[in-house]
């Protein structure tokens, strides 16, 4: 009995098509975004812990590589990072994975995810020169950035920066201004801070950051024909700020109190926008 083989041939428009499908779907998927789903096994913290995590490291890599701009914007001068430093970024990272953050007490690690979440996202663009937004930096054919790939273990456990951001920060820390404190290397991504997040200046720098970033255009402003411009991490997670968009506006105009009048008052158009491009200051 002979076996008989098919195969289908696609003409070019139906090519065309199957490709058109597929990077409609490669959209929405970049553009989804994550719940915040805990992992149980991060949960775990000791009240009484005395351990304090080192962060000077990430502190002399802030201080020589981001500059902050005229307009208020910190951005990375990642083009003059010596090897030296790249290697003792590498070297930071590392000291962290090799901790238990499970031992620290809860403000220990509230730091301690958020400055490794931010020094990983340095060094995946260290790695990846010549490329020109973070969307292009992810392993794989189909990535569409770096946010699944495996960076680093942790008590043996493979942990992304999407498990750090929304199986870890989010879930358990439940504080929105978590969403100003940790950067995805892009212009319109809210403030790289730059001083180290440590458990007594966390308070601080939360709030500063909400503040610095909603004070400025790229979080919210109004356009000239009446439009509220909002950076799209207020509709990404915007169940995270408010239960509906009238409670976004209250939310806003807290923040922006020399706005909150108009804000409440909105009942046009608004929209939602965000710009991938390197937040490099080369």
């Amino acid at each position: 009995m002979r076996t008989v083989r098919f195969r289908m041939e696609l003409n070019r428009p139906m090519r065309t098509s199957l490709l058109f499908f597929l990077a409609c779907l490669l959209s929405l998927a970049a553009h989804a975004a994550p719940r915040a789903d805990s992992w149980a096994y991060w949960t775990r913290y000791d009240a009484n812990s005395m351990q304090q995590v080192d962060h000077t490291a990430w502190q002399a890599f802030l201080d020589r590589y981001v500059v902050t701009t005229d307009d208020d914007r910190t951005l990375v001068r990642y083009q003059a990072v010596s090897a030296d430093d790249r290697t003792a970024l590498q070297l930071y990272i590392a000291s962290l994975a090799a901790l238990d953050p499970r031992t620290l007490d809860r403000d220990e690690q509230f730091a301690y995810w958020i400055n490794l979440y931010n020094a990983l996202t340095v060094e995946v663009v260290l790695g990846n020169p010549g490329k020109d937004g973070i969307k292009r930096m992810g392993n794989g054919l189909f990535s569409t950035g770096p946010w699944d790939d495996e960076l680093v273990q942790i008590t043996g456990e493979p942990v992304t920066l999407n498990d750090i951001e929304h199986r870890i920060l989010r879930p358990i820390w439940k504080d929105r201004r978590i969403h100003f404190a940790v950067n995805c290397a892009s212009i319109s991504c809210p403030n790289l801070a730059t001083e180290a997040y440590t458990p007594e200046n966390l308070d601080r720098l939360l709030d500063a950051g909400e503040q610095a970033y909603l004070q400025h255009p790229r979080g919210l402003r109004f356009l000239p024909d009446g439009t509220l411009q909002l950076s799209s991490i207020l509709d990404w997670y915007r169940k995270d700020f408010a239960a509906d968009q009238p409670g976004l506006l209250r939310y806003l105009g807290g923040v922006r109190p020399d706005l909150a009048d108009r804000l409440l008052d909105h009942n046009g158009k608004i929209r939602f926008d965000y710009d991938w491009s390197l937040n490099g200051a080369d």
